[in-house]
């Protein structure tokens, strides 16, 4: 509990939100975080509040589809494991202190571990956006380490994950909501609070390290709506149940939290108002059926405005779970009416509407701000990094992988933060060698994403330390300068090419991506060193941090990775 300091500017704020809003909010989100209420009104904390939170990295036997296996999961004590991991939650303007023990035994698995805050720009805090072998080492077994962070401008829909190897696959991923007391689209919607958070995940029997050793396209045995789901010819375990009530609309924060598969999201009967994408407000657009990549998130405002019944929520995932289909409640969850007719265990019987409003990301248009920076053409920007993707077989090389510019990403022994800190600053002298692109400060940044021959694509593509202008997409020849959707996860297609737009206001190295992790354990990514000459001034890092390296570089072969 804290204090209102007695101000004009608070109480402004606080009225201003009473009298504009009755969304509602609750304090009992599972991170320990939340929103303090008074009298159904919102405090606005100006200054910003310190969150301080313990989470244990864990193996559990979880069956969340029926099928039981051991995991790699988030929890707030050493007992809790879950899947997801804890919601963590906060006001725009707040601090996290966020400290991660890593107590990890099962060898089958990864045991070391980082964690990524994946959207948030950590701005100063480089170190802090938990990339193994870019920002940090990883947290070996028995160890902690304190992510220490701001979040001065941002608000959103957010989410952590692993960021070792393809250990997010084993579980350890979860949801983060930043919000905004000030949010510009607050009139359009009721409820906002951790009932109307709805993660997506697609979910594997075998543990990664079998998923890469396998070699094959990516085929998830299960979809989990909120860590619930079945597998095809699986037990009938719950579904996931959201419940609403007639004539209240509510913000429902769909997040991917995919190891790889896409899924297609709607709700029977029901229409979907995208406000918010990969926390960037947008202006409203109303559609049925959303694409989700893997990584991606949106706000949407759905009204409550059918018959009481219940109703399919439809996740339908792009590969494997029952040959894509919904038979026996696969990729499927529950919407509950308050006051539905039949048992609290009746499952849907409801159909997909008849005409399908499909979102296209070309008609996503951010709220503030909108418009590309540079100029208003292919090439009018003060850097041109052309990037083209490609998969095959090295020479000398007994498995294909993935290259960018004909270099495969391979993680170096040394995290590319450390390697700059130390004196490194040019692309030549940065490891791993070709796959480090240089930066310079304060300039309009334009990079093409050619597809090439890079196979199982759509390839999401996610950029550390920023949002994004995507120019031009590559479902679409045309090019948008003027308005166009602002993210931080796009698609690249095979043979497709993608151009985005940022400027660079964020020193430090920055990691380039596909999202579909074992697309990235193949050598799908390259790294953005920033503005090589202010990071060691402007990302100062903590004596925890310095001690990940000698901790991680002291283990055994078998005690790896």
């Amino acid at each position: 509990m804290f204090k209102i300091k007695y101000s004009l500017e608070p109480f402004l704020a606080l009225l201003i939100l009473s009298l504009t809003t009755e969304v509602t909010r609750s304090n009992s989100f599972g991170a320990g975080f939340g929103i303090l209420l008074v009298s159904g009104a919102q405090v606005v904390n100006i200054g910003g509040k310190t969150h301080s939170e313990n989470l244990f990295v864990v193996n559990k036997e979880l069956a969340p589809d029926g099928y039981q296996r051991s995991t790699v999961l988030a929890g707030l004590s050493p007992q809790e494991g879950t899947f997801p991991g804890p919601l963590i939650t906060g006001t725009k303007g707040d601090r996290f202190q966020l400290n991660v023990t890593d107590l990890l035994t099962d060898s089958t698995m990864a045991r070391s571990t980082s964690i990524h805050w994946h959207g948030l720009f950590q701005k100063t805090t480089n170190y802090a956006d938990g990339v193994s072998f870019v920002s940090q080492c990883p947290i070996a077994a028995n160890h902690s380490f304190m992510y220490d962070f701001q979040v001065p401008d941002q608000a959103g829909t957010f989410w952590y994950h692993s960021h070792l190897s393809v250990q997010y696959c084993d579980g350890l991923r979860g949801p983060i909501v930043i919000y905004d007391p000030l949010d510009p689209h607050r009139l359009l919607y009721d409820v906002d609070d951790e009932s109307t958070v709805i993660t997506i995940a697609d979910w594997y029997h075998d543990t990664s390290y079998e998923l890469i050793a396998k070699r094959a396209a990516l085929s998830a045995d299960a979809t989990l709506i909120n860590g619930k789901g079945r597998y095809a010819g699986g037990p009938n375990i719950p579904l996931e149940v959201i419940n609403v009530e007639y004539g209240k609309r509510y913000r429902f924060r769909l997040i991917s939290i995919s190891c790889g598969v896409g899924h297609g999201f709607s709700i029977d009967g029901h229409n979907l108002t995208i406000i918010e994408v990969d926390g960037v407000n947008t202006q409203p657009l109303r559609v049925n059926y959303i694409q989700l990549y893997a990584a991606q998130r949106y706000s949407v405002v759905l009204h409550a405005n059918q018959k009481p019944d219940v109703y399919r929520i439809r996740a339908l995932a792009t590969s494997g779970v029952g040959s894509q289909n919904f038979t026996n409640g696969v990729n499927s969850g529950i919407l509950r009416y308050k006051n539905a007719p039949g048992s609290v265990d009746k499952e849907p019987t409801t159909s997909q509407q008849d005409s399908i409003i499909a979102l296209d990301e070309n008609d996503l248009r951010p709220l503030e701000l909108p418009g590309a920076p540079g100029k208003p053409y292919p090439g009018g920007a003060d850097v041109v990094l052309n990037l083209t993707m490609g998969f095959g077989l090295a020479p000398g090389a007994t498995a294909a992988s993935f290259f960018i510019n004909n270099v495969t990403y391979v993680s170096p022994k040394v995290p590319v933060l450390l390697q700059i800190l130390s004196g490194a600053q040019s692309a030549q002298d940065l490891l791993p060698s070709g796959s480090v692109y240089t930066l310079p400060k304060g300039k309009v940044i334009e990079i093409n994403l050619f597809g090439g021959n890079a196979v199982g694509g759509p390839h999401p593509f996610h950029l550390h330390g920023h949002a994004f202008d995507v120019v031009k997409t590559s479902s679409s020849s045309d090019y948008n300068f003027v308005n166009p959707v602002r993210r931080d996860v796009t698609l690249v297609n095979q043979n497709g090419l993608t151009t985005i737009r940022f400027v660079t206001d964020n020193p430090g190295p920055w990691f380039l991506h596909c999202h579909i992790d074992p697309h990235l354990e193949a050598g799908l990514a390259v790294v953005l060193a920033e503005d090589t000459r202010d990071t060691k001034a402007d990302d100062s890092v903590p004596a925890g941090w310095e001690a990940l390296c000698p901790i991680y570089d002291s283990l055994t072969s078998n005690q790896l990775p």
